[in-house]
């Protein structure tokens, strides 16, 4: 959106040589590369989602030992898990429409600073009933932030980079699931009330916050197309984007294509026409997405002990498999922003969906390490690959809450899903846990594969025009 004097018919000299330029989402879509300014941003933004992760996985590795000291039936897992994801549901919506109507950067700061104080909260939990409302209450944290995180990169990145940074601040901030997983391993034998420790290094995210502060910029795009002219630092930071991205190519950057601006309209628009079909289609998949992975990883310390193995045997389990979530994000880079998103996670799926049955139905160590890291790595594969597409399909002015909706039903999701891999076990069995979680993973890629919009290399503007 055109925030300053429109352009004339006869271009009058270099866009650089305007004290106030009229456009500066074209100034930024002209940018080819990756600047230092985007690689700095990735450092700060990857330590955020670091822990994030960390505090999202903390309850699974507590809760082989909460089962002992508080007498935890399978149910009281499962009842936590859930309230987590309540707390999701309602920080992915909350947060999106905040985001869209106030910008994204205090929404994302601001949710860092509270998934920390209730995960140092969560700590000092006298019983499960406490326990669960601060898991509310950070899961509110964490998908406000996340959600918000993405879109953020979507609107400030280079479209023919965007997918591949997605995926790598995926992969930085998945170290976060080993780490959650081997310091559940190191102090949870140490004796009751050690696993306490685990939601303290959850809560370490407040560091990133601070220096987001700092540092972080608001959205350029959300900013004009609110209408807000830039003030002097948002001019100097498009400036120096273009300046760093002239000393990478070592040549001039294009002229910058200026466009008639997409009108904003309501948010009744994310119910009707082409928006409704791609509202009902991210929704769709983030629900299949959070049964089948968070059904998994979130059970799997728990169903391991059901299956036979000892508490530290389960961890050191599940300390492997954590492993894989790093290069599985990483996996997605040389493919993401090659192929379109939609075929690229019908194929991870399909290949989830059959190792997620070898996992439950061949019972010995050797098949259970091999199947469960490959399950795990390419689910991460399809996690980075549709979190990119959820961030680019709506129109900016309802991004935020867009993705948020689609999120937040998956988190919903999983409120219903945590019940559901209990009373699946309880009444079937095993094998029906992982036939369902198997079910779940394929019929994403299905929903992806016959409805998705493409997305790859595609400016956001056009996206939001078909």
């Amino acid at each position: 959106m055109t925030t300053g004097p429109p352009d004339t018919d006869e271009p009058t000299g270099s866009t650089e040589a305007t004290p106030h330029p009229p456009d500066p989402t074209a100034r930024l879509d002209r940018i080819p590369v990756i600047t230092p300014s985007h690689r700095r941003w990735v450092g700060l933004l990857g330590f955020l989602f670091v822990f994030d992760l960390v505090d999202l996985n903390s309850f699974a590795y507590a809760a082989p030992a909460l089962r002992s000291e508080w007498g935890l039936s399978i149910g009281g897992v499962g009842a936590i898990t859930s309230a987590g994801f309540v707390g999701m549901f309602v920080g992915a919506i909350v947060g999106g429409r905040l985001s869209d109507r106030f910008g994204r950067r205090p929404v994302l700061i601001g949710a860092v600073f509270l998934y920390s104080l209730f995960s140092l909260l969560s700590a000092f939990a006298p019983g499960p009933w406490t326990l669960g409302v601060l898991r509310v209450l950070t899961g509110l944290g964490l998908q406000a932030m996340t959600g918000v995180l993405l879109v953020w990169v979507s609107e400030m990145f280079p479209r023919a980079h965007r997918g591949r940074y997605q995926a790598l601040l995926l992969a930085i901030g998945l170290a976060g699931v080993p780490v959650a997983a081997w310091v559940a391993r190191a102090v949870v034998p140490l004796g009751p009330g050690a696993w306490r420790w685990i939601f303290v290094v959850g809560a370490l995210g407040v560091i990133g916050g601070v220096v987001a502060l700092r540092v972080l910029p608001e959205s350029i795009r959300w900013r004009a197309a609110r209408g807000h002219p830039l003030d002097d630092r948002e001019e100097a930071l498009i400036a120096r984007l273009e300046q760093e991205a002239r000393e990478r190519t070592g040549a001039e950057l294009p002229e910058p294509v200026s466009e008639a601006p997409v009108g904003r309209g309501s948010v009744g628009e994310l119910l009707r026409g082409a928006t409704l079909r791609r509202t009902v289609v991210a929704s769709a998949a983030c629900v299949f997405l959070i049964l089948s992975f968070y059904g998994f990883s979130s059970w799997v310390p728990t169903l391991l002990v059901e299956r036979g193995y000892t508490t530290a045997e389960s961890l050191t389990f599940t300390s492997v498999l954590a492993i894989a979530a790093v290069p599985g994000a990483l996996l997605a880079m040389p493919v993401i922003d090659r192929f379109e998103r939609r075929s690229v996670i019908l194929v991870l799926q399909v290949l989830v969906a059959v190792l997620l049955l070898l996992f439950g139905l061949i019972d010995h160590p050797v098949a259970i390490i091999v199947c469960g890291f490959g399950a795990a790595m390419f689910m991460q594969t399809g996690v980075a690959t549709l979190y990119t597409y959820i961030a680019e399909v709506f129109p900016l002015h309802l991004r935020g809450l867009g993705s948020g909706i689609a999120n937040g039903s998956g988190r919903l999701a999983g409120v219903l899903g945590g019940l559901l891999v209990a009373a699946l076990y309880s009444g079937l069995g095993m094998a029906a846990v992982y036939i369902y979680l198997a079910v779940a993973a394929l019929l994403l890629g299905l929903v992806m594969a016959l409805f998705g919009e493409r997305t790859t290399n595609r400016r956001l503007e056009d996206i939001e025009r078909a």
